[in-house]
């Protein structure tokens, strides 16, 4: 509709041009003593049309001539901006793929264009370090130093990429440089607990774990394993005395002291050092809070002194928990030998024997064999104890 409106918009001008054109009878003179032109003023008309036509055909061709370096700039600078992205595009989707060496390819050709050699050497670097390239994935990170703009980008990278080659320390130090720049955010956090987890440092590594548990950043069951890993690793150092070891107890706090883990390896390692009635007491707040057959185990094992109100206190404290658990085979043996040391033969026979029969680990029928062959021992009963130890053997050889 629109190209038949301008044919009918044309065919009217030159209609009206040609009447017009017919009945003028103008005409122009150009005077220069000597010389005189005459032409009509139709033909005048058309001249100056044709004048104008070739002026600005001229004036067009001289500008175009003169912008010609800038337009050959802007299609070159087009050009490195369309290979640039499309490189940083390339590097990637092949980092990705996992195809790491054309991954860094690509962030070198994307490297070229200036917007894009920070955000690429990121990429190389990730890239180069997958490939095992320690060297490479440095230079590519020290492109970026001195680039504010990536800073956080380059140390969060730096942070993962240590951690993952077993370089605690230099990645704590970039953890260093990143807080005291004020960027405090999960995945650092989460980073810099594996950089001190990597380090030994315990206590750095339960105080992450609790900041991180209350931005619920970790898995429940990863929490308590690492939980569990420090305070074995803080419980377990050998270079503890006891006062030392209580300190770190000490340091615990309420909520993990309770848990069965942390309970039975602090009665371990209390008892390790003579401790016997600090081991007793947090193995007996454990089991108010939660009954493991570990802190059982480990609240056997730091029984008080024959004749002692302590031990009369356990088995005190046991009978009242066999009310309540009267199948539990850990809690049998472990009044079984708290009766064998007071001496209370009677007692002592009947709950190692329902030990025995409770029993489900190996581990429990060896230590109720040799424990009931030690009663028959001291009672002088020699065929039984015999026959007790002969069974304690044999349960240790399957």
């Amino acid at each position: 509709m629109r190209l038949l409106l301008w044919l009918v918009a044309l065919m009217a001008a030159a209609i009206g041009i040609a009447v017009t054109a017919r009945f003028n009878p103008g005409n122009v003179v150009f005077f220069y003593p000597p010389h005189r032109i005459d032409m009509s003023l139709n033909f005048f008309v058309v001249v100056v049309a044709l004048l104008f036509l070739v002026v600005y055909a001229l004036l067009r061709a001289a500008r175009a001539t003169f912008g010609m370096p800038a337009r050959v700039a802007a299609y070159r600078k087009s050009k490195r901006e369309r290979d640039g992205n499309k490189g940083l595009r390339d590097a990637l989707k092949a980092l990705f793929e996992g195809r790491f060496g054309h991954a860094e390819k690509a962030a070198m050709r994307a490297a070229e264009l200036p917007e894009n050699a920070g955000i690429a050497a990121l990429i190389g670097a990730r890239a180069a370090h997958r490939m095992r390239q320690g060297a490479r994935r440095d230079r590519w990170l020290a492109g970026v130093v001195h680039d504010n703009a990536l800073k956080t980008a380059r140390l969060m990278t730096m942070t993962e990429l240590l951690v993952d080659d077993h370089q605690p320390q230099a990645a704590l130090d970039a953890v260093a440089e990143l807080n005291a720049s004020g960027t405090r955010h999960i995945h650092a956090l989460q980073w810099s607990m594996k950089a001190h987890q990597q380090a030994k440092n315990w206590p750095e590594v339960l105080r992450l774990v609790r900041s991180l548990d209350k931005h619920k950043a970790l898995h429940p069951a990863l929490s308590a394993r690492l939980r569990e890993l420090a305070y074995d690793a803080l419980l377990s150092d050998s270079s503890h005395d006891a006062e030392s070891i209580l300190r770190v107890w000490a340091s615990v706090p309420t909520a993990d002291r309770v848990k069965p883990y942390v309970a039975a390896r602090a009665a371990a390692a209390l008892n390790a050092r003579g401790l016997h009635d600090e081991a007793r007491a947090s193995a007996e707040e454990a089991l108010r809070a939660d009954w493991d057959e570990r802190v059982v185990r480990a609240y056997r094992e730091s029984a008080a002194q024959a004749g002692s109100p302590a031990l009369l206190a356990q088995i005190e404290h046991c009978e009242t928990w066999m009310k309540q658990r009267p199948t539990d085979a850990e809690l049998a043996l472990t009044l079984g030998s708290l009766c064998l040391k007071q001496k209370l033969w009677g007692k002592a026979q009947r709950y190692l024997e329902q030990a025995l029969s409770d029993a489900t680990e190996p581990r429990m029928v060896r230590e109720a064999h040799l424990k009931l062959a030690q009663m028959h021992e001291a009672l002088g009963q020699r065929d039984e104890a015999n026959a007790h130890f002969r069974q304690c053997a044999l349960a240790s050889i399957l």
